[in-house]
């Protein structure tokens, strides 16, 4: 299977440049987040010559429609809005690192990426496993691939720190819709960490309503866990005796750590793939998991 990407480029991108591969865009670290920007090898747009704009016909007076070099522009603001950390800035799917515990995993996401109907239903995912077998990184990259792809807009919320942010919201007088009615109106919404968190009663009210606004709009919900799916196991905290794999009977499920109400959507709402292999971590890569 290929699994170079089908993004569109700008028409004034010179396609054998080492720096942007023909791709017409980087993405580098800007302080605290990953920013996108036209690669130095694009040249003015050889159809408008960066007007943003072309006649259909001949004559003066003759209609005239957006370019299509306005596309890549718009997915860069998009990526931009995204809120993708900076040290994910290298998550693709060219730079995640396969191998035979992992490519059934990642061929699943993959095909799930080319089957992905910009106006229609998409069924979610949620990526779990051990920590630091790049759940993260094939989250982040699968975002990324969708963006450039097909421009849809997205969000990428790390649990703990929407928890955080709405407290101080909260502590400053203002009300949880500023901060969750924009994570219900973009296409693909990513989570990471889902289930991480002390497990307070009010940390299970943020994702239920979270899950709710999205499951109620039929909007695609992107996610990744340390927990499983399956039945509850009946604890809620993970046994730290365990070495960590959500199949280990010490640790709890998913539903242990998010409550009954929002795994039964999420088990409706996204299909579960399991990402095994080597911690990178310990392997002391820049990789995310």
């Amino acid at each position: 299977m290929n699994h170079r990407s089908a993004q569109p480029a700008h028409p004034g991108v010179d396609l054998r440049c080492e720096v942007c591969h023909g791709s017409s865009y980087l993405v580098e670290r800007q302080g605290e987040w990953s920013v996108a920007r036209l690669c130095d090898c694009v040249k003015p747009c050889p159809a408008c010559r960066d007007t943003g704009f072309v006649a259909q016909g001949d004559g003066f007076r003759a209609p005239r429609k957006v370019c299509t070099c306005r596309m890549i522009h718009e997915r860069i603001r998009r990526f931009n809005a995204a809120g993708i950390p900076a040290r994910h800035a290298h998550c693709t799917l060219v730079t995640f690192e396969k191998n035979r515990t992992n490519l059934k995993t990642f061929e699943e996401v993959h095909r799930w990426i080319q089957e992905y109907q910009r106006r229609g239903d998409n069924r979610g995912l949620v990526l779990f496993g051990e920590v630091g077998r790049g759940k993260t990184h094939l989250m982040v990259a699968t975002v990324r691939e969708l963006i450039f792809r097909y421009g849809v807009t997205a969000r990428f919320v790390e649990f703990s720190h929407l928890i955080a942010d709405l407290k101080s919201t909260f502590d400053r007088g203002g009300g949880a819709s500023a901060l969750l009615d924009p994570l219900t109106r973009v296409h693909v919404l990513a989570i990471d960490e889902l289930g991480k968190g002390r497990n307070t009663e009010y940390e299970g009210t943020v994702v239920d309503e979270l899950i709710s606004r999205r499951y109620n709009a039929a909007a695609t919900l992107m996610g990744t866990a340390n927990y499983g799916p399956g039945p509850s196991r009946g604890v809620a905290a993970p046994n730290l005796t365990e070495i960590g794999s959500p199949r280990s009977p010490g640790m709890p499920r998913l539903v242990d750590r998010v409550g009954e109400r929002v795994y039964s959507r999420l088990e409706e709402m996204c299909y579960f793939y399991e990402l095994k292999g080597p911690d990178y971590r310990l392997r002391g890569r820049a990789w995310n998991g």
